[in-house]
């Protein structure tokens, strides 16, 4: 790929160039798509072993306020989730809404300690947005820091605790989405048990002008690869998880999108979070669409865009947002949005790929179950 001057780069595109990574243009970045070995290897590579992704294309914000109760009142203002509930060392997933409970990005969100301060990991497309709409709404004691000095790294798969605890022991002990300040070869990190594989495995937040030295070290490894751009799609659609600006946008409600869980009980009963109103009609019953996965007959893949039909009626219910083939479950799976009316487990659907109307079935999600690291 020629250099596109108007792409950003992350601190580790000299190590991705040196290892042969086939370089494409993604949410402003100049990002691997795969190495080597192709998708499909690094896809499987991160089922069996462990993967390490350069994701230091999103977004890393701090809030900060005087104590954590004002900051996370800031917060709460914003999102559906329990800030306020949030403990030390553990992180949460969650949604910046806009007054219609439209879905203006999805959020991860931390909190290291006491001092006021909470993290903040964002998509890199909406990162601008995200900034900007934060800082119009926060009262005068919060402020947002973005943080383009720093790197994030993924490193995911059944293998990636215990390269890690070759550097840290203490991170092996770690749960699902807690989060912890370590030195790893001799790098001041901070630490999630999280990605967005299905997988086991962690993010590694820390300073741009360590993480080639850092990359360096795991990559060393012998149950490690770096993984690209492709596997992470194919993985992360496996697991059933949504891609924002495909799976959910402004138009789309955390319940219509299967995120549910993420709406706290106490922010149901107390509200004070936009779009409120339509997300309790909708957890009532009051819903239009919602999110399914589907597998679809044969081996020919439903992507992005594709109409889903009533195979009684020959009518349009409904469109992919994701799909693609499976190499885990060995056929094509597919991501949608359809009526509730049409959206239980064993439902009998056409998808028009082209010129053809291929036979498909709502299923649960996800397609590969998580292995995530819980508590116990």
């Amino acid at each position: 790929m020629a250099a596109d001057i108007s792409l950003k780069q992350t601190p580790l595109v000299m190590a991705h160039r040196a290892s042969g990574a086939r370089m494409v243009p993604f949410a402003g970045y100049e990002m691997p798509l795969h190495y080597e070995d192709g998708i499909l290897a690094e896809h499987n590579w991160t089922r069996g072993n462990a993967g390490l992704f350069d994701v230091s294309h999103m977004g890393q914000a701090e809030l900060v306020g005087p104590d954590h109760e004002t900051t996370a009142r800031a917060l709460e203002a914003l999102v559906p989730a329990d800030i306020l509930g949030l403990e030390p060392g553990k992180q949460r997933y969650t949604q910046l809404l806009n007054p219609s409970g439209g879905i203006i990005d999805d959020v991860m969100v931390s909190r290291g300690g006491d001092d006021g301060r909470l993290a903040l990991v964002v998509n890199a497309a909406r990162a601008s947005v995200d900034y900007a709409h934060m800082m119009s709404a926060l009262p005068p004691v919060v402020r947002l820091l973005a943080h383009e000095d720093r790197a994030l790294l993924a490193l995911q798969g059944p293998k990636a605790a215990a390269v890690l605890a070759e550097h840290e022991a203490t991170l092996a002990a770690m749960s699902f989405m807690s989060v912890r300040h370590v030195r790893l070869a001799g790098i001041d990190c901070v630490v999630s048990r999280s990605g967005y594989t299905g997988e086991d495995g962690f993010e590694i937040a820390l300073g741009a002008r360590d993480a080639p030295r850092l990359w360096a070290v795991l990559t060393g490894e012998d149950d490690v690869r770096p993984v690209g751009l492709g596997a992470r799609d194919t993985l992360r659609l496996e697991a059933g998880l949504c891609l924002y600006g495909h799976d959910i946008d402004e138009t789309t409600s955390p319940i219509e999108a299967g995120l549910a869980f993420s709406v706290a009980k106490r922010r149901r009963q107390e509200g004070g979070f936009p779009g409120a109103r339509r997300l309790m009609g909708e957890l009532a019953g009051d819903m239009k669409r919602q999110r399914v996965g589907i597998i679809v007959e044969g081996r020919q893949p439903a992507r992005e865009g594709c109409a889903i039909l009533d195979p009684a009626k020959g009518l349009r219910i409904g469109i992919i947002t994701s799909g693609g083939f499976s190499p885990t479950v060995g056929r094509p799976v597919a991501m949608g949005y359809l009526p509730p009316t049409h959206a239980v487990a064993g439902t009998a659907l056409h998808v028009q790929v082209r010129d053809k109307r291929l036979n498909a079935l709502v299923t649960a999600m996800p397609f590969v179950p998580h292995r995530y690291a819980r508590a116990g």
